[in-house]
């Protein structure tokens, strides 16, 4: 009953969060996040807080009542008599399946390689265009080290001991003032790893590793989170153009895609994960180019309206 019920106040959490962003036009990140988080976290409470508030609440009267009886759901018949619960344990299977590979194993993966690569960490020298670009930033700087290596190398790891990591390929290919923005986002992203809300959810996210909505939800959140750090790396370095331009000559990969027919599976996948991919980069250049939304107050009431609903509405699905 609580895995069901969790789908299912998920799903209805998802369709009121994403239909109240659409309503009230809601640009900002921050707040879009704010509203995403319920997606997440109301699920996981909604069952024993409903339980706990109404013991009866599971009783074949209060069904009878109820929005929506999973249970007629779950035992309905789809062409060829297969019940629709086979399709529904099928899908939290694959759910699962793809929680392991794509999100659970690359944690792993990132966790023991981290720091890794072909040349050895440096501490930066003074006078460096590194240590010029890194200097201009705002606040506490985290350490940051310079690798000797061609490739186009830049990440961060978080934690209370932050640091960021270049290759000399990178210092190569920017100029002053695209390497100071590239720094800026890794920055936010050290900042933002230190909110105590970020991790919560995360751990929410993997209770609910078979949930099909969680998994869409939390990957809108993920990208989401690039653009709460480009916003904070514009306030840090005050142009967003250069930021754009850095994405797109950074991460924006134009190559050609071979036509599906002749693609393997793994092609296939490799192509739709591409698409993807350029996709979220052109909306975060696209955005950067218009104009940055730093407004992030006075949304209280539209999120006290939108979590009311979601309350009322899964209290009577059961």
């Amino acid at each position: 009953m609580y895995i069901v019920q969790s789908v299912f106040h998920s799903l209805i959490a998802a369709i009121v969060v994403e239909s109240a962003i659409a309503a009230w036009e809601i640009e900002n990140p921050t707040i879009r996040q704010r509203f995403r988080f319920a997606v997440i976290l109301l699920p996981v409470l909604s069952f024993p807080l409903y339980q706990a508030f109404n013991p009866d609440r599971g009783s074949i009267f209060f069904r009878l009542e109820a929005f929506l009886d999973t249970n007629r759901w779950l035992y309905f018949e789809l062409w060829g008599g297969v019940p629709f619960y086979g399709v529904f344990l099928t899908v939290l299977f694959v759910t699962a399946v793809v929680f392991f590979f794509q999100e659970f194993m690359p944690i792993l993966r990132h966790s023991f390689t981290s720091g890794q690569s072909k040349g050895t960490p440096k501490k930066v020298e003074e006078g460096t265009a590194l240590n010029d670009a890194m200097a201009s930033l705002p606040g506490e700087k985290p350490a940051f080290f310079c690798v000797e290596d061609e490739d186009i190398l830049l990440y961060s790891t978080t934690g209370n001991n932050g640091a960021i990591f270049v290759s000399t390929g990178l210092i190569d290919t920017l100029d002053r003032d695209q390497l100071e923005a590239a720094l800026a986002h890794e920055v936010a992203h050290i900042r933002r790893s230190k909110r105590p809300s970020l991790l919560l959810i995360f751990m929410l996210r993997v209770l609910m590793f078979f949930n099909p909505v969680v998994l869409v939800e939390f990957r809108k959140i993920v990208h989401g989170e690039e653009k709460i750090c480009d916003d904070m790396a514009v306030s840090f370095t005050g142009k967003p153009q250069v930021l754009a331009e850095t994405l797109r000559q950074l991460f924006h990969r134009t190559e050609e895609v071979r036509p599906l027919h002749t693609e393997k599976l793994a092609n296939l996948r490799a192509a739709v994960e591409e698409y993807s991919h350029n996709m979220h980069i052109e909306s975060r250049i696209e955005r950067l180019e218009r104009g940055i939304y730093q407004r992030t107050g006075g949304q209280g009431f539209k999120y006290g309206i939108t979590l009311a609903v979601i309350v009322v509405i899964s209290y009577f699905v059961v």
